[in-house]
């Protein structure tokens, strides 16, 4: 490999000849070799990035800050990054030191070198266009940075919305091909009360449907930025109505409604918005683990456990155990689960590590979110498609379990009486015989009658205004 030469604050080094990033970005990855996951790992924190330097090259042009020409290079330079272009040239560990300076002057220098490169001068020359007093110019990495992440969320929630929505979908549909399936609800892992399968999966995909709006509302946070506030939040550096010009060029260019923030030394390192989207991606995450904790307990077996769904089949189950089949998907969704409830709790302890006029704990923060929301849509889109679409029902066992369960006594209750259901409830309990054999036994009530009181239809909602009671019969 060929290498030029290149010169910081520190001192010399060698920087690959064909890299678009120098000397500064070529440090961090000498000192950051942490996690071995990259920059360039997230794409979508890359384009808020360059969104970021493309809507401050507006600004400094509008402000009279910037000649002409090099903001021309310099947009053009930033859309190619959000092209994609260039996600190799982000060659840096997302765990680092430095509160993201080295991020930012990572993309800082992609953009100065290929700006230079439009201009006909080689990469690390520096001709015309400059890391720091071009690209970067009117801003620190304490306002780019935060604010590039924030846009990255926003698109990423996006994403992550839509994949949510496919899960949702996918309860849905089955709810409504299982509401024939009646079958055993319970309790604390006892029987309690019958209703169908359809109900169990309707409630899931309910149960998750109310996270869209928790996700969205969370997002609203990110659209405070803190863009003209530089180093702590005074605004050194940067032209009067700079901060207000920048939110609004950013937000032309992609299309969400950002505003300054009221106190930029207040916003500068304030991380509460991160906390507050990690929450809710943890609140989906713990709800979507019981979720699967549930279909593991339903599909248990298949002879000797509850045995009531199917799960498709994904992989041999046992490297000694012939014919096993285990609920992988399921299982794989619930240790996501973990590791996002996880990256939740980093995000709180990095927020309180904030101290006075900065947050450097920023890095970690964005690892931890970006992972966590990555993780998600994964791991729903193969839980949607690889589990949950393939379920088939086991309906002759359910409703055999309805049949021969003591829970059936609450349904028939408002029908026969507490006196009646107690002392068929106690003789089922200790001879195991069903209820419904015991009550027609005792001509409580007729085939009929029981079956007519044992349908779906009568016994999956309210039902005292068409009930006979007579708790004497």
């Amino acid at each position: 490999m060929k290498y030029r030469l290149e010169s910081d604050l520190i001192g010399e080094l060698q920087v690959p000849e064909e890299a678009y990033y120098g000397v500064q970005t070529q440090r961090a990855v000498e000192n950051f070799q942490i996690s071995g996951v990259l920059l360039s790992d997230f794409p979508q924190f890359i384009k808020g990035l360059a969104y970021v330097k493309w809507a401050a090259a507006e600004t400094n042009f509008t402000l009279g800050l910037l000649d002409e020409n090099i903001k021309n290079v310099i947009v053009e330079a930033a859309k190619e990054v959000i092209d994609g272009k260039f996600d190799q040239d982000f060659p840096l560990d997302m765990i680092q030191g430095g509160a993201g300076t080295s991020t930012n002057m990572n993309i800082n220098e992609v953009i100065a070198n290929r700006a230079n490169e439009m201009m006909g001068y080689s990469k690390g020359s520096y001709e015309v266009v400059t890391p720091n007093d071009h690209v970067n110019l009117s801003q620190s990495t304490n306002d780019a940075y935060p604010t590039a992440i924030k846009l990255a969320a926003i698109n990423a929630n996006e994403q992550l919305i839509s994949v949510l929505q496919t899960l949702i979908n996918s309860f849905r549909a089955k709810g409504e091909s299982f509401k024939h399936v009646i079958k055993m609800g319970r309790t604390q892992l006892q029987d309690a009360v019958p209703m169908t399968l359809g109900q169990e999966f309707e409630a899931y995909a309910v149960n998750l449907e109310d996270d869209i709006e928790r996700l969205n509302q969370s997002t609203l946070l990110f659209l405070d930025i803190n863009m003209g506030a530089t180093a702590i939040g005074t605004g050194l550096n940067a032209a009067p109505g700079y901060a207000k010009l920048c939110a609004e060029n950013l937000s032309k260019i992609t299309g969400h409604k950002f505003t300054t923030a009221r106190n930029l030394i207040e916003a500068t390192p304030d991380t509460g918005a991160y906390v507050t989207y990690s929450s809710a991606l943890k609140r989906m995450a713990v709800k979507i683990s019981k979720i699967c904790n549930d279909l593991r307990l339903l599909s248990s077996g298949p002879r000797c456990g509850f045995n009531e769904i199917n799960l498709p089949a994904m992989q041999p189950g046992s490297s000694i155990m012939p014919g096993k089949v285990n609920p992988v998907i399921p299982e794989v969704m619930n240790q996501i689960c973990f590791r996002v409830i996880g990256n939740d709790l980093t995000v709180t302890m990095a927020a309180e590590a904030g101290q006075l006029q900065l947050n450097v704990m920023e890095p970690v923060m964005t690892f931890s979110i970006l992972e966590s929301m990555r993780l998600l849509s994964n791991g729903m889109q193969t839980l949607a498609t690889k589990c949950i679409d393939g379920i088939t029902a086991n309906e002759a066992h359910c409703k055999a379990m309805v049949m021969n369960s003591i829970g059936i006594v609450t349904a028939l209750n408002p029908h026969i009486g507490y006196k009646n259901s107690t002392k068929i409830a106690k003789e089922a309990l200790e001879t195991g015989a069903s209820v419904y054999d015991l009550v027609i036994k005792y001509n409580i009530l007729s085939m009929e009658e029981m079956d007519k009181i044992l349908d779906p239809a009568n016994m999956l909602a309210p039902q005292m205004d068409k009930v006979n009671h007579n708790p004497n019969k």
